[in-house]
Parts: structure tokens; sequence; C-alpha cells
């Protein structure tokens, strides 16, 4: 399983994966309530975001997609939800408002946040070699350790190739969901190639490195990247419904089942039920919008780093020229990218996706205003279905983000 932050569901090559990849989520400090307004005047704002968010959830199951759900968090703690769509093709039941998903890549702002408080803690530093923690594990056909540093492995600048067994058929997706694969065993198919660049002269979206970030953090602690994730991060916010389910390949309930098409003009296959390879850290975590939003609010509003940790992780780099047309002004953070907002500023956040799965989040730079939505289902047999499903997305997070009462902001 790859887990670049948005895919078709057909699993491809990894250059396909990289264009497909995008950001997604946070910024710019909105507030939901106009001094002195008064409370039919409030409701009829709730009401005018209710539709909104509802409006761009249907968009996006207009372009195929089988189910949406999707929830803003005003910065008044308020929270307006939509479903569009059907929780599957059987029965088709209603999409849940609150129903549980893979979260795949949004996994790494996690494990960035746990390496982020290793830093704070004067465990680690950002700038130490790989081969520091992990002596002997990245190298062989011109891979080195010893020049690749914390910080590129965050900030996908180290090189690193990424090789990910991919599902060619129906057939072959069966005979390997409940494949697993180790942390060391995801690190020594990489290392059997060259790196994609020198480390640190260009940016790639990537999972390996990720993996090694969560073998870093085991070493620095004594426990693995997800004990850590839980004990810093899902206990203390109360993320009740997040968790890695590591080797079981079933979600709780309620949930949407997600869908794939191997080939274009076969059937679509569910494929709900699946182990896959993404959950050493580059992706794992099984999450809801709820417990989404509630992570990043408090990440961003400073509860979970000090000061200095937040600023370093929204250092931002350019990402890649072939991510612009997915993530028009992306910038790439440590575990976050950056985006504009249509009435200013810039949102922060991550997105994850693959299997028809795909989840964005998206919260402003106070914390205050956030937005989570899920997709399942998403049937995309080219770059061209990928990119109009990836602009709906885009619209539903820049308008939940920009559509207040103060902003005088009008949706597109």
């Amino acid at each position: 399983m790859t887990t670049s932050p948005m895919r078709p569901p057909r699993r491809r090559g990894r250059s396909l994966r990289r264009n497909l990849a995008l950001a997604a989520v946070v910024t710019a400090a909105l507030s939901t309530c106009v001094p002195g307004a008064t409370a039919a005047g409030q409701h009829d704002d709730r009401s005018r975001l209710q539709l909104r968010l509802q409006r761009d959830a249907d968009a996006i199951t207009a372009l195929g997609v089988t189910g949406v759900q999707a929830r803003l968090v005003t910065s008044d703690g308020r929270n307006t939800t939509a479903t569009s769509g059907v929780a599957d093709l059987t029965d088709r039941r209603p999409v849940p408002g609150n129903g549980y998903f893979r979260a795949a890549s949004v996994t790494k702002t996690f494990v960035a946040t746990v390496v982020l408080q290793l830093v704070g803690d004067r465990r680690i530093a950002l700038d130490d070699p790989v081969e520091r923690w992990l002596p002997g594990v990245v190298s062989g056909n011109g891979n080195d350790g010893s020049a690749i540093t914390v910080r590129q492995l965050l900030q996908h600048t180290s090189g690193i190739h990424d090789d990910y067994p991919d599902y060619t058929s129906a057939q072959d997706f069966h005979r390997h969901r409940y494949d697993t694969s180790t942390s060391e065993q995801t690190v020594a198919r990489a290392m059997s190639h060259r790196p994609d660049f020198r480390p640190g002269t260009r940016w790639s979206y990537g999972n390996t490195g990720y993996v090694l970030l969560g073998m870093i953090i085991e070493r620095v602690t004594g426990h693995p990247w997800h004990e850590e994730v839980r004990e810093r991060i899902v206990r203390p916010l109360g993320l009740d419904h997040t968790f890695r389910p590591g080797a079981s390949p079933v979600l709780p309930r309620p949930h949407a089942e997600t869908y794939q098409r191997f080939k274009a003009g076969e059937p679509l296959v569910d494929v709900t039920e699946q182990v896959g390879q993404g959950t050493n850290g580059e992706a794992g975590l099984v999450s809801t919008t709820a417990d989404l939003n509630r992570f990043f609010r408090a990440l961003l509003g400073g509860r979970l780093l000090p000061p200095a940790q937040l600023a370093q992780m929204t250092e931002v780099v350019p990402v890649g020229e072939e991510f612009e047309q997915f993530m028009p002004g992306a910038r790439d953070g440590l575990g976050l990218f950056s985006r504009p907002l249509s009435c200013g500023g810039v949102y922060w956040g991550h997105e994850g996706g693959d299997s028809g799965w795909i989840t964005a989040t998206g919260v402003t730079a106070d914390g205050r205003r956030s937005v989570a939505v899920s997709l399942s289902g998403v049937q995309a047999d080219s770059e061209d279905d990928v990119l109009r499903v990836a602009q709906a997305e885009n619209k539903l997070v820049d308008d939940a983000l920009c559509t207040t009462a103060d902003t005088g902001h009008q949706p597109r």
C-alpha cells in the first residue's frame, strides 16, 4: 500500500503517485461571529455554512466519488457536518456523519509531532544524521545515512527512493490484501535502489522517510512510534476514535466502504478489508473527522508543541513542480503543508489517500477553525479525473475556512 496524500484508486507506478499527491490544510485566523450579532443572524450564518458545506460535498459525489463526509469546526467550537453519496453500493446505506476511515498519510503529521516533541525535550536534533540513530540502516547503492538528516526525512528532501508493491488486479488484491511488511523490510526495498537525488537538493514526496522516522522514535524512546503517538497525542487530547489497527484488516463500525477499479472497464472491487503495507509511520492510523479536527486545532493552537518547535514545523520549502496543478501555491513544512486561502492568508494540514480513500484536513494558523473531509470510493482512472476531484475537494476546504460573516468572503 502506498500512502501519497492523494492518488487514484488504481495502484500505479511511483511517478504517477507523486504527480497525484496533494497537500492540504490550515490557516488564517478567522472568526465565525460578528460582535453584537443577533441570535437570528447567527442562525442564518450557520444555515449558510451548512448549505455551502453540503453543496461542496455533493459536487464531489457528482464526480463519481461513492461517499463524502465533511466536518467544519468554527472558532466558537461548533460543528457543522455534511454527508453525500452512499456508504456502500449494495445496500445504499447513507454515509455516516462521523464514520471511521483509514487516515493514510495524515499519520505523518502525528509522527512529525512526536519527533518535534523529542526535539523540544532535547533528546534529538533536527540536524542529527540518520546514521546516528540507525547505524548501517541507510546504506548501499549510493544511500548514505550519514548524509541525510532528520529534518530532510520530515520534509521529503532526503532523496530516498520509495519501493512499495502495487496490486495489479482484483485477483492480486485478494491474494495479498492481508500481507504485512515490517519497517526493516520496507527500508530494505528502498535501499535496493539508488537515491532519487542528492540529499537536500530537491523535494519529492515519499513514504520511506517516515518509516525511518518511526524507527528513530523507537530507538530514542524505547517504544514503537504508535505507542508514543498514543501516549503523547491521542490520550491527552481524548482522541477516542484514533488508533493503529496493526494487522487487523477491518474497520470499526460505522464506516463507509471504499472501492477500486483496477483496470478501465472492469467492475469496481470492494477493497475496504485489507491490511496493506503502509502501517509503519508513513501511514497506519484509523480516525474520524471529529478526531482529526481536534488534533489539528490542538497542534496549531500550541497545545502539542512549544513555540520554537511549532515554528520549526511551519518553516516551508516549495514542493515539486509536478504538484502545482493539484496543490496550487503549496509549501511543505515538517509534516505539514501550507496552502493559500482565497480570502487571504494560508491554511495548514495534510492529506492522505489510497485504495479509494482520500482524507483532507485544514486548520487556521491559530488553531480555532478547522475542517476535515473523508472521501470513499474515489473512482479516477486518469490524472484528469484525479484533478477534477482534487479541485472539488480543494474548494470544499477553502469555502469551509473562508465562508464566515466577518470576512465578507463570497464562495467562488
